[in-house]
This record gives structure tokens, C-alpha cells and sequence, in this order.
């Protein structure tokens, strides 16, 4: 575990309040994104939000519009940029190594003491962006999360991020996003099927919810280009 000096404190501290007052207020002014169902994001106490993934923007959007801090697993990349990796750093963001397993189930791990510490914690089921816009099958981490830390999941749709930053682009577009929170998935009646039946039965419900809100395309298969459960 790492153990930071209160210098390092102070430090993480103030750029969490600059990222998370100036910079989400300047980016919502800029960006004006459309934001649906916050009644179902609960105020306190442990949540997980499973989200589909269009683009390495929602890990900026969907804390951007919470008004809880909220803790992602973001594929380690993200982290090169100094401006995205200060952004996520300070809003408690996780960089997972794509082609590393065992750091996507240690990641996985700090997943589980962030929601036993009563936390907020998102992820993207898909386990990658995805690139032609259709929705994919969940991998089970999610699944794994919900039922051990024993916490309902908030399906999330965002809408027209791969708009923003297109691949490639050098530069974000003004494209005016969306994100749309459900209602909470209950853990509960997943609880009591066989450990593998359960994870799997749950995330296909997430899936489902998230396709309702979203509007996209599901083709029921894996995103080929997945490596680990999330991304």
C-alpha cells in the first residue's frame, strides 16, 4: 500500500478541489452535456455504476456529472496524458495495464476496499470502447464485484462521446454528450445461484438495462478487442 506524506495529502487535496470545482464547472459550460436519472444515484454509502464505453471521454464525463466522487478503473494509457492523468489521478481514477491480468484482478481487488469502505466505484463491463458503436457482451468482474461487496450496480448510458474525440483527433469537438442513470440493480436475487451462474445472470441484467438506455445495438458476443473486465 502506498503511504503519502502530508505534503503529498495536502497536494492530492487541492488538485482534487481544482479538477473537481473549476474544471468540471469550465467543462460543463463548454460541453453542456444532457444528464437523466440523478435521483438514482444514491447520495451516501457503497454504489457501483456499470456503464457501456464509447470512448476514453466517459471516464471524464460520468465523474464530471456526478455529484458524488466516484472511483473508475481506467486503462493505464489514459495516464500518459499529463492533463488527463492529473484529471483522473485526482478524482481517485485506477490505471489497469490492458495486456496484464493479475494487475486487472489486484485492480479488481481495490474495486472491493473502495466499496467496503462505503465508496462509490464504476466500471465498464465491455471491458474496452467500443468502436462501431454497437453494444457487447459484460464480463463478469462486474458481476464479481457487485455480489461480493454484496452492493446493488447503477446501469449508466452515455451518448455521443466518440463524437468528441474521435480516433485520431487531436483535438476535442463541442458535442454536446449525454449520460442517463438507472434504476439500481438489486444484487440480491443473484445471490443465491451458484457463484458462476450468479455473476453471469447479473451482468446480463446490467447489459440489458444498459441497452434500454442507451438505445444501442446488442450483438451478444465479447468485444474482441477486450483483454481484461474493464478498461
Amino acid at each position: 500500500m502506498t503511504v503519502y506524506s502530508y505534503g503529498e495529502f495536502r497536494e492530492a487535496q487541492v488538485l482534487y478541489w481544482f479538477m473537481s470545482t473549476v474544471v468540471r464547472r469550465l467543462l460543463k459550460i463548454v460541453f453542456r452535456p444532457v444528464v437523466a436519472g440523478l435521483e438514482n444515484v444514491p447520495a451516501d454509502g457503497p454504489i457501483i455504476f456499470a456503464s457501456n464505453h464509447l470512448s476514453f471521454v466517459d471516464s471524464v464525463l460520468i465523474p464530471l456529472v456526478m455529484p458524488r466522487r466516484v472511483t473508475f478503473l481506467a486503462k493505464a494509457e489514459y495516464f500518459e496524458s499529463s492533463i488527463l492523468g492529473a484529471f483522473l489521478s485526482s478524482m481517485g481514477h485506477i490505471p489497469v495495464p490492458r495486456t496484464e491480468q493479475r494487475a486487472a484482478v489486484a485492480a479488481l481487488d481495490i474495486a472491493l476496499k473502495t466499496l467496503d469502505e462505503g465508496n462509490a466505484f464504476a466500471i465498464y463491463p465491455e471491458g474496452t470502447r467500443s468502436e462501431d458503436g454497437r453494444l457487447y457482451r459484460g464480463h463478469t468482474g462486474v458481476g464479481w464485484l457487485a455480489l461480493n461487496a454484496q452492493v446493488s450496480v447503477v446501469p449508466v448510458a452515455v451518448r455521443d462521446t466518440q463524437r468528441i474525440m474521435p480516433v485520431g483527433a487531436r483535438l476535442p469537438r463541442i458535442i454536446r454528450p449525454g449520460v442517463t442513470f438507472g434504476k439500481p440493480i438489486d444484487f440480491k436475487p443473484f445471490a443465491d445461484m451458484p457463484p458462476a451462474r450468479g455473476r453471469r445472470a447479473l451482468v446480463d441484467e446490467i447489459m440489458r438495462e444498459i441497452q434500454k438506455l442507451s438505445g444501442q445495438e446488442y450483438t451478444g458476443t465479447y468485444n474482441e478487442r477486450s483483454k481484461v473486465s474493464a478498461a
